[in-house]
């Protein structure tokens, strides 16, 4: 039996239903459940967006797992003997991955066990993680127990770390080093008055600098190869790479038979990616680390692309030199030797007349 009625005061706000059930009589709140506030419009928003950004971590981490794989396998083809790897996470467990890759990118012998049980392979870690201490490398929350544990996040962060101090940052150092060099200006050489002070003196803080902007320097890199078209503006290692442009500029100023630039700028990011990937791996003999569909994404992994354009800046470093380009360097260096001796001609009379007119000042008096 049920009817609606009153309950006390509350019958302004409130319908109650008063239910009996065997001897016992309950009264329920009929509006109890439409007074239940909705989930807040806020809690919903912040839902979707981490939603979203743990879509894109995942999405990342599988490009980078895919991209430094291929990386870690064109660095074991060098190794005696070579090996592969087809699962990033369950192959660097074994010890003996980091130690090949490590022996390829120093040129050192390292201390290792040779067999493949859990003791051995726990020891071969930890040598290759003291090596890389002994470098001055920063681990930041990099331990063994999680590398034999194969978390992704702790296996690509190792991985990132060596390829950042071996790969790019040697690189990006060498770069550095010879752009900067032949920019010199005079304050850099000499002084404005007799009076200035010596130029600072190069050291290894230098090389330390530039590591700690290698990125800056791959970018400038990949700028200037970018610089005589335009239209073309790479001001980072994400959406700048997406069309698949700026990747066909760098191979056009390495190989500028490979690549029609104007016939490029009508096809699709997809069609572009591809070109550029392709002529890369056959005719650069540069691994294809990535796929068009790792790049033509809203968010473009960084770590992924800055691997790939380092490939394009080592290629360059051993590019053989035609005679052509040589004597251009020969000229450029007299060039500058011939301006610089002007410069200190130019100081060194203003030296003179300078201490000529103290002279004459302090004779007057």
């Amino acid at each position: 039996m049920e009817r609606e009625t009153d309950k006390g005061s509350d019958s302004d706000c409130n319908v109650w239903q008063l239910k009996y059930c065997g001897n016992e009589t309950i009264f329920l709140n009929l509006n109890m459940a439409s007074n239940k506030p909705p989930p807040a419009a806020e809690d919903q928003s912040s839902t979707e967006i981490d939603d979203r950004h743990i879509s894109l971590q995942v999405e990342q981490e599988n490009t980078q797992k895919k991209t430094f794989t291929t990386w870690i396998n064109s660095q074991l083809a060098k190794h005696v003997p070579s090996s592969v790897i087809s699962d990033l996470y369950t192959d660097i467990k074994r010890g003996h991955v980091l130690l090949d890759l490590l022996e390829v990118l120093s040129g050192q012998q390292l201390p290792r066990e040779k067999g493949f049980n859990t003791f051995q392979c726990r020891s071969n870690i930890e040598n290759a993680l003291a090596f890389l201490k002994n470098k001055s490398i920063k681990l930041i929350n990099i331990h063994v127990a999680d590398i034999i544990e194969g978390k992704p996040s702790i296996v690509l962060g190792l991985i990132w770390t060596i390829i950042s101090h071996f790969h790019i940052e040697e690189l990006a150092c060498t770069f550095a080093c010879s752009y900067n060099q032949p920019s010199l200006d005079s304050s850099s050489v000499v002084g404005s008055s007799a009076t200035a002070s010596p130029p600072p003196k190069r050291s290894a803080k230098v090389k330390k600098r530039w590591k700690m902007s290698a990125k800056k320097a791959l970018l400038l890199w990949a700028k200037e190869q970018c610089s005589m078209h335009g239209s073309i503006n790479v001001a980072d290692f994400r959406t700048s790479w997406r069309n698949g442009l700026a990747f066909l500029a760098v191979i056009h100023a390495l190989r500028p038979d490979l690549i029609d630039m104007d016939r490029a700028k009508c096809r699709s990011n997809k069609e572009n990616l591809k070109e550029a990937f392709r002529i890369a791996e056959h005719e650069l003999s540069i691994p294809r680390l990535l796929e068009p569909e790792d790049v033509d994404v809203i968010d473009p992994d960084e770590k992924s692309i800055m691997t790939y354009v380092a490939q394009f800046l080592q290629y360059s470093r051993s590019f053989p030199v035609t005679e052509e380009d040589l004597q251009g360097k020969v000229k450029e260096a007299l060039g500058w030797l011939t301006m610089q001796e002007m410069k200190l001609k130019k100081l060194l009379t203003d030296t003179e007349n300078e201490t000529l007119c103290k002279k004459y000042q302090v004779s007057s008096i």
